[in-house]
């Protein structure tokens, strides 16, 4: 379960990389950057969710 820690990261980079496909999206005129920012909200949900997920997980491990 150590791969646990590592794949919330996966989450931020989808995070930059759509918040960085809403900003040009939004110089450009384009009218789907809205999508874009709510996928990034969702990514950075997702991130504090796994995190507090894999932390409650460990304690609960620790205690075993």
């Amino acid at each position: 379960m150590g791969y646990l820690k590592y794949t919330q990261y996966v989450y931020i980079a989808f995070a930059v990389f759509f918040i960085y496909d809403g900003v040009t999206k939004l110089n450009e005129n384009n009218e789907g950057y809205p999508l874009s920012f709510v996928i990034a909200g969702m990514a950075v949900f997702m991130f504090f969710f796994r995190r507090r997920f894999v932390k409650k997980f460990d304690d609960r491990n620790k205690k075993q």
